[in-house]
């Protein structure tokens, strides 16, 4: 297939997508029979045929992401050059575990993380792979911590430390990280909950008074997490302060930039990350605000001899160390086998360059400013400050879940309730489209302002 008939394939499914509705309707059970019905695998069915019947169900049976007036999870329109990428990738379907396998493609990755951590202001030395997302790109994270901290680790595990480790991060965090103290054996106990303030930032003089009381208990503080765009509330905590703190406190500073980090190509917005050069370890995730297809994470370490040793691997059915200034993929990363993530990225800052970039990223803030201010507007009460394109709000008597259960079954957007802190829910919207423009915002906001005001009855 020609690009140019992939191309006329994406566009009229961008246009069919934003002309239809954003939120199905339909319960497991209906997907269920209908698969059961359809598909027993025991003989073969024309491709054509069962294509279009996936197509069917992906069109009918899914919030569609893509359409300019979702407003939701961090998941965005993609662009076509990341489409034919994915293509590529499960035409040739190489394999990443070691560089003499699949020579282009680890230079290609390379060469695509390279030039981010030099945006981030990371050495070149720096170390960088890219992950399934971010929950991998963490849990890389606190396996190297781990790893620089307690030597022992690696080869004797936690029963070895003579102290229990502890990380500190906001109620705001990605929750993976309990997930990864899980798995790390650490225990959920291990994390430590540090106070914010009232832009949901971490405080460092709470994370400085917990990190005290734990060593005094006998504790051993290992890793703080500074988060740049929280799900929630789109919180950049003060990276500057944190930086300093684990300097003087010889903690590892993790910064999880998993969405705000792409904001470090917007001159508009790069001041606000800020201290991110300091980090000892960072998250980004392409399959964000980079507007890719899912999952493309990356891991970006200043410690390469860490990382070397938090993952070091050495089979004999696996080719021999490549001469060279090379590390083979499965040795300095949590995966082995590995698909070829990272050509999505590559082609899409090729293909659309470094300003359209910045261009597209500065429009969806710019958006979240159209969107805060036709809120105000229309008599609602935004709740969160951010720079970064994430708006939660409510009014007078809102019930978000009566509310958002309107706004869906009516078509009209999908966003999501949210509950900051221990305040009452309230409606989290967040522009994650590069197709988002005003008028789809002026309109979401004066149909769900009229659903409002019936479910409150306020006369119009």
């Amino acid at each position: 297939m020609a690009i140019t008939d992939l191309r006329r394939i994406v566009a009229q499914l961008e246009r069919d997508i934003a002309n239809g509705p954003i939120v199905p309707d339909v319960a497991p059970q209906e997907i269920r029979r209908y698969l059961a019905a359809r598909y027993d695998f025991t003989r073969p069915l024309a491709l054509d045929d069962v294509t279009a019947d996936v197509e069917r169900m992906l069109r009918t049976w899914q919030v569609q992401v893509t359409h300019p007036r979702y407003f939701g999870l961090f998941n965005p329109s993609v662009t076509l050059a990341s489409v034919i990428a994915d293509t590529l990738v499960a035409m040739y379907n190489p394999q990443l575990a070691a560089w003499r396998t699949s020579p282009a493609a680890n230079e290609i990755e390379r060469h695509t993380l390279a030039w981010l951590a030099g945006k981030f202001g990371l050495p070149a030395t720096t170390s960088a792979s890219f992950t399934t997302g971010g929950a991998e790109a963490n849990l890389s994270a606190v396996i190297v911590a781990l790893t620089r901290a307690f030597p022992a680790y690696g080869e004797s595990g936690l029963r070895s430390l003579a102290a229990a480790p502890t990380i500190y991060l906001t109620r705001d965090a990605h929750d993976s990280f309990h997930k990864i103290a899980h798995m790390t054996g650490l225990g959920r106990q291990a994390l430590r909950t540090v106070a914010t303030n009232g832009d949901r930032q971490m405080e460092v003089a709470d994370l400085a008074r917990r990190v005290a009381e734990d060593r005094r208990l006998g504790l051993a503080p290992v890793l703080v997490v500074g988060t740049v765009g929280t799900t929630a509330a789109g919180a950049i905590d003060p990276l500057p302060d944190l930086a300093r703190f684990c300097r003087a406190e010889a903690l590892w500073f993790h910064v999880d930039a998993a969405w705000g980090g792409a904001a470090i190509l917007s001159p508009r917005l790069r001041g606000h990350l800020a201290g991110i050069d300091a980090a000892d370890s960072i998250t980004c995730d392409a399959h964000k605000w980079f507007s890719v297809p899912m999952g493309a994470g990356m891991f970006f370490c200043r410690h390469p001899d860490v990382v070397a040793e938090a993952f070091r691997a050495q089979t004999a059915y696996m080719p021999g160390p490549t001469d060279g200034p090379v590390a083979d993929p499965y040795t300095t990363s949590v995966q082995w086998s590995r698909r070829f993530i990272g050509l999505k990225l590559f082609l899409s800052l090729a293909r659309h360059g470094e300003t359209e970039y910045v261009e597209m990223i500065e429009h969806q803030a710019r958006m979240g400013d159209v969107l805060r201010a036709a809120l105000e507007r229309a008599g609602w009460r935004v709740v969160n400050r951010t720079p970064l394109p994430l708006v939660c709000f409510t009014r007078e008597g809102l019930v978000p879940s009566r509310f958002l259960a309107a706004v869906s079954a009516r078509q009209i957007a999908w966003m999501s309730e949210v509950r900051l802190g221990d305040a009452a829910p309230v409606v989290r919207a967040c522009i994650t489209s590069f197709r988002t423009k005003p008028p789809d915002i002026e309109w979401v906001v004066r149909e769900m302002s009229q659903v409002a005001l019936q479910q409150l009855e306020i006369p119009a």
